[in-house]
Parts: C-alpha cells; structure tokens; sequence
C-alpha cells in the first residue's frame, strides 16, 4: 500500500474525530442524577437524531445506526477497504456465529446481525445455506464449510465458537499481512497476543485441558502458542509470573493483585492498551492508522455509553461505572 494515498483522506478522518463526545460531556453523564439527565444529555449528542421516542428501547439502535452510517461512508473512500474490515472483522464473525447456529436450530436470530459494512445479512444467510455467495471471500466460506463439518461430525454447538474464533484471528493476520503497513500489523499482532491470553487465563480458571485450549489458541500472535500452552495446567499465579518475562510484563503489571492478574480487568486493560497503541495516529498525517483510530473511538464510546446508561438503570455509583470504562483515544 502507498502511504500517500490516505492524503486525502485524512482530514476528513480529522473533521469526525471532532464529532466525538468531550471528556467533559461523560464526565456530566457520569454525575448525572438519574436516567432522565442522562437521556437529556445523549439527546444532545450525534445520537440524538436516531433515537425514537423511547430512548430505553432505541438507544441501542441509534448507536448500531450511527455506527453504520459512519462505515457506509469510510468504505466508499477509504484507498484500501480492507483497512476497514480489519476492525469490522470482529461483526462479521459474529453475524457468521449466530446465523449458524440459527440455521442449525432452525431459528430466526436475524436481529442479532450487526452490519459490517461489507457483507449484508442476505448474503452470509445464503452463503450459510448454500456454501456459496457472490462477492463473500474464500475464508469466510471455508470458515463456513469448517464449522458445518464439525456439527455433522459431532452434533454439537459447543466447538462453534472456537471455530470461528480462531479463524477470525487467522484472516485477522491474513488480511494485515496482505496490507503490509508495519504499524497496523503490529496492533494486529497485539490483539492476536491479546485475545491468546485472555483465553489461557479464562481457560486456567475453568480447568480446560491442554488439547482443549490447543483447538482455540491462535498461532499468529507473538507469544509462541506452546509456551502459552505450557501454563494451562498450572495456577494464574503461575501464568502471571510468565507473562512478567514476556513483553506485555509492564503492560500487565497495574491489573497484578498479590502475584496473581486480576482477571476482571484483564478485558479492560487490553482495550486500554490498543486504544494506546492508536495515540500514534494523532501526528501520521500518512497511511491507515488515522482512520483505523477513528472506528475504535467510536468502539470504545459506544461502550461506555452503554456502561453509563446501563449502570444508571440498575443503579450503580458513579465510581462502579468508571472502573469499567475504557480509556478514549486522544484524552
């Protein structure tokens, strides 16, 4: 890819950033007194203009509908669309899981599809039946195949999952590789090492086997998979003390309680740390990471708008809503 192609491009990534909620309008949704304010806030928001009546009910869709415009309008421009699947990646394996399992249980999950900004409902509900549809690429369509093989095999739902998400991971680096932009490569990495650990710990406190976490752990991060396979049958203090001597050891160091890593923030703190990694996209006036930093703040803000407006609902202090949130790119 030629960097000077997002020339362009760039300023206009600039111009939307500036549509990105102020720290200080959080901060004011965060010490709101009730729902009331907090929906009186929101309304004043670009999410205003999607909301119907009822914002208990359509606060949810006015965020998916804000989401998907934005991505309708960054794929018609964007020099190189896969720059933009590589974050959209994540709603298309989702779609993949859930409509196969609808297809397979012969159910409707249709309104848990999320748009991608690439592949639309109809076409992954016929490439799911057929094992073919136009303009779907070949990994999706072997992801497909894969995991239809294994239901007839086993008459099982349970290996869905770690299917698809392995397969994610593997078209994740694929597609990365395929763009050879060195920075993105590395968050893609990253997210790969990432995502690896958390299921090693994930795994650990559920006492999964060693050939069980072989089937879900990816090989393309940069943590090799047999040394993270080697601390499934220890302890997370254990597991810990590895990740110390790997290069996440000060990444993780702020979540380690009494040598052992607090898995509750482990989550947050991998959102955390690639939100950072995009902080180097505030001086590249060049290649992806502008606009790739841009879809994950949009990401993280709409989680924490849910946090907040969730939290309100059932209660939560304004301090147990905060600790869950996620740090916003460029604050």
């Amino acid at each position: 890819m030629k960097q000077s192609t997002y020339h362009e491009l760039n300023p206009l990534v600039r111009l939307k950033e500036l549509e990105l909620l102020t720290p200080e309008l959080i901060t004011r949704m965060l010490k709101a007194e009730d729902s009331a304010e907090v929906e009186a806030l929101f309304r004043g928001t670009i999410y205003g203009d999607y909301l119907s009546d009822s914002f208990s009910e359509s606060f949810e869709e006015a965020l998916g509908r804000a989401q998907e415009d934005l991505l309708s309008e960054l794929v018609k421009i964007v020099p190189d669309p896969k720059v933009i699947w590589i974050y959209t990646m994540r709603y298309t394996f989702h779609n993949l899981k859930a409509l196969i399992k609808a297809e397979l249980l012969d159910q409707n999950f249709d309104d848990l599809y999320i748009s991608d900004g690439f592949y639309s409902l109809d076409q992954i509900k016929t490439a799911i039946r057929t094992g073919q549809a136009s303009g779907l690429p070949d990994v999706l369509l072997e992801s497909i195949q894969e995991v239809r093989e294994h239901f007839e095999e086993s008459n099982s739902l349970q290996g869905i999952d770690i299917i698809l998400d392995r397969k994610y991971l593997y078209c994740q680096r694929k597609v990365a590789d395929k763009i050879d932009e060195p920075e993105l490569s590395k968050e893609v990495i990253s997210f790969i090492d990432f995502t690896n650990i958390l299921m090693i710990a994930r795994g650990i406190k559920q006492k999964r086997s060693r050939n069980f976490m072989s089937t879900a752990l990816s090989s393309h991060g940069s943590i090799l998979k047999k040394e993270l396979l080697d601390c499934v049958e220890g302890d997370l203090e254990q597991f810990t003390n590895y990740l110390r001597s790997t290069s996440y050891g000060e990444v993780i160091e702020p979540i380690i309680k009494e040598n052992t890593i607090d898995l509750s923030q482990l989550e947050r703190l991998c959102d955390d740390y690639l939100t950072g990694f995009y902080e180097t996209a505030q001086t590249q006036a060049f290649g992806p990471l502008p606009v790739l930093a841009l879809l994950n703040a949009k990401s993280i803000e709409a989680k924490n708008l849910r946090l907040i407006i969730t939290g309100k609902r059932v209660g939560l202090t304004e301090e147990q809503i905060r600790e869950r949130m996620r740090e916003t790119y460029g604050t």
